[in-house]
Formats: C-alpha cells, structure tokens, sequence
C-alpha cells in the first residue's frame, strides 16, 4: 500500500518537476536568439523564400515570445494537474492560487537565472508574458472545471 502511494505521488509531481527543470534548460545559452536563430531563420526560408532580412527578424522575435507564452501554459497546466488532484483537501482547494503561484515565482527567477548566462538578457517583458502564459492555461482550466462542477 505505501509502495502505491509514493508511486502516485511521484506520478503527480514528476511531470511538474521535468517540467521545471526543461524551463531551466531553456534558459541557457543553447536556447539563446543566437542558437534559435539557426533552427527558425533556415526553416522560414525554406518555406517562406521570400522573407526579407526585416521579417526573418520580426517572425524569429514572435517564434521566442510564443515560445515563452507556451511553455508556462504548459507549466500550469501541470501544476493544474499536480494540485488539482492532491489527497490534501487545502492543497486540492486552493490548487488555482498555488499553480498561480508558482508560475509566478517560476517566470521571476527564470529572468533572474538568464541574467547570469552571457548569452541571454533577462526582462521583466518575458516574465510578464511567461505569466500570462501561466494565467490563461490556469484560467481556462478553472473555467472548465467551474463550468463542469455547475452542470453536474
């Protein structure tokens, strides 16, 4: 029975952890404009021949920012799933705020972490957009879950 529990506890916060640590990652000189720029600009012109010098730059700035937006949407969804789903009644109520929290918390320290990698500059912008990344995942879910709850 306890072996069952502490498989279903690593289960609802594994995929949140790999998630954090992925977050980490990205924020190293690998996934800098630099290196990015080498997988996004070849990909637009081989299927945009076409763009100019000045929209390659435009499309590679809107590939990172949506990039930002999407990770921290997938981070509160599994901190969603984490919370949501805890077999502490606390925990398993206030799961909105405390995924909240810590995309939050995340999307701070993550600018934080790149203001010490050369290649990267941290921005308060980039946080605010990992945010509403984080929000609107968060926000659908629990309107989804309210809209459920209402029906049934």
């Amino acid at each position: 029975m306890e072996r069952q529990s502490v498989l279903k506890v690593f289960s609802r916060y594994a995929p949140l952890v790999a998630w954090l640590v992925f977050i980490s990652l990205a924020s190293s000189d690998s996934f800098s404009a630099a290196n990015t720029s080498r997988v996004i600009g070849p990909l637009v012109l081989w299927l945009f021949p076409n763009t100019t010098p000045h929209q390659l730059e435009t499309i590679h700035l809107v590939v990172r920012k949506l990039a930002h937006f999407t990770e921290y949407a997938v981070l509160g969804i599994l901190a969603a799933r984490t919370f949501s789903t805890s077999p502490g009644p606390t925990i398993r109520r206030r799961w909105f705020w405390i995924s909240l929290g810590i995309v939050v918390a995340y999307a701070l320290v993550d600018e934080y972490h790149q203001s010490f990698v050369p290649s990267r500059t941290a921005s308060i912008f980039d946080s605010f957009i990992d945010m509403t990344g984080g929000l609107v995942a968060l926000g659908i879910i629990n309107w989804r879950y309210r809209r459920n709850r209402s029906s049934n």
